[in-house]
Parts: structure tokens; sequence; C-alpha cells
């Protein structure tokens, strides 16, 4: 297996702009989802958790009713990698 390279500052902030909706928030990608109530936020969270299974990297993440917060960063690289962006774009693939 390869190793999980972090990307450096400038390289997140050009990639950025590749998933709508997420900014950097204390060295981590961040997004909030809202969603129209309850039953939809736990709809995508659960569309979410088999890609995060598939892709073995997981989200932090934090749900209140229907607002869906998230926290994106890659332990094993120490801050930001390739990973992140992934699971982003496929959390943002999943909202509809």
């Amino acid at each position: 297996m390869s190793e999980i390279k972090k990307m450096s500052e400038a390289e997140v902030r050009e990639r950025l702009p590749s998933v709508p909706g997420w900014r950097l928030d204390d060295g981590k990608l961040y997004r909030e989802f809202k969603f129209a109530n309850f039953a939809a936020a736990f709809a995508f969270m659960t569309r979410v958790a088999a890609v995060a299974e598939e892709q073995a990297h997981h989200p932090e993440w934090f749900n209140v009713y229907d607002v869906v917060r998230v926290h994106l960063s890659t332990h094993d690289a120490g801050g930001i990698s390739e990973n992140d962006f992934k699971l982003a774009a496929a959390m943002n693939a999943r909202v509809a």
C-alpha cells in the first residue's frame, strides 16, 4: 500500500473549487449540509457511510435534525490528502 501524502496549503486551496460548498476550517475540509428534515439528513449520512466504507476513509461529522456538519482530514497523512477531496466530491454527489 502506498503512503498517503499530505497536501500543502497551496495544493489544498488550488483544489477547493473542485468541491463546491467546501472550505478550510482548522486545517480540515469543512461543509455544512442542510436538508428538508431529519429523515433526509439521515438518509444522506447512510448513503455516505457506504461510500466511506468502500474508500476506507471516514468523516468526522455531526448531525442535529436537518443539518449535517462534516470535517475531513486524513489522520495517516497528518492533514488534508487526496482522500479527503475524493470523499468530499462523493458527498457532494449524494446530496440530492
